[in-house]
């Protein structure tokens, strides 16, 4: 079975939009950029919604704490018990410099402090690029939630995972025909600041691309590799193909056309993935 999740930043989930998601059959809506340890967007769309999974996409460890995200987990789960999967990770050097020393020891630290508080190996997920960070994902978590990659990578997450722990890539999609239109609006959300990264642009290096492909923007081929666009079909085979490599589920991040209603672009892509809306509840993240 197939599972689509949408994923936004944190700032752009509102309650409504989540029950619009919801209504059209996605199964997980992932929080992307959270420093929230009271969790209080997760709730929201946990009271807007009425079976979905709602995840954090991630939430950093050098910017929240983990006892105090640990007992806001459990009031989540008392509230809307087994629907929240709280991801984590170590975002990226340059945004915490002072701090950023060692991420896979940071990273380990807070599990250990939620496991001091008891919340279950199961019910979080790591963000995870490098095969180190893979490994530690299928040691202590349900899985991974790779950032910014293409379906070789989910190919060979998945060999470094084996074939039960969970694999939810994120996956950019423009719906687009025209290559220049879509390259417009995707090329800025790679570029800046992605492409400025040393943590992605190593991740890309081992995918084969070049620091040529990634200067100045990215090249057609790169960004075309990583923001999906085209007919509808070529964008659904583009999606499934991370299933075909093992994906689980596959995190959707829709970049939106300027002055479209987002509704509507949702709506268009849930008709790409043939979803079937008021379907009622699907197997959820968790399992």
């Amino acid at each position: 079975m197939r599972s689509w999740g949408i994923w936004r930043v944190e700032r752009d989930w509102t309650p409504e939009s989540a029950a619009e998601l919801e209504a059209l059959g996605f199964d997980t809506l992932w929080i992307g950029g959270s420093r929230d340890n009271a969790l209080r967007t997760a709730e929201l769309l946990l009271a807007a919604t009425r079976y979905l999974t709602v995840a954090t996409g991630i939430l950093n460890v050098w910017s929240t704490d983990a006892d105090a995200v640990a007992r806001s987990f459990h009031r989540l789960d008392e509230r809307f018990p087994g629907r929240f999967l709280l991801g984590v990770g170590s975002g990226h050097r340059e945004a915490f410099q002072d701090t950023y020393t060692r991420p896979y020891t940071a990273v380990s630290r807070y599990l250990d402090r939620l496991d001091a508080h008891d919340v279950p190996p199961e019910r979080r997920i790591l963000a995870a690029l490098g095969d180190r960070m893979v490994g530690l994902a299928a040691a202590r978590s349900r899985g991974a939630h790779p950032y910014l990659v293409t379906p070789a990578h989910t190919a060979h997450a998945r060999e470094l995972l084996g074939p039960a722990v969970y694999l939810a890539p994120e996956q950019k999609v423009v719906l687009d025909r025209d290559p220049v239109t879509a390259r417009s609006i995707g090329r800025p959300v790679v570029a800046e600041p992605y492409l400025r990264l040393a943590n992605y642009r190593n991740s890309l290096r081992t995918l084969g691309y070049t620091d040529a492909q990634m200067d100045h923007g990215g090249s057609d081929s790169l960004i075309d590799d990583l923001v999906v666009h085209g007919e509808p079909d070529t964008v659904r085979a583009r999606l499934e193909a991370h299933v075909e490599h093992g994906a689980d589920h596959v995190a959707v991040q829709l970049l939106m056309h300027p002055g479209r209603d987002p509704l509507e672009e949702f709506r268009e892509l849930a008709a790409v993935l043939d979803l079937r809306p008021d379907s009622g509840p699907p197997d959820r993240v968790q399992g």
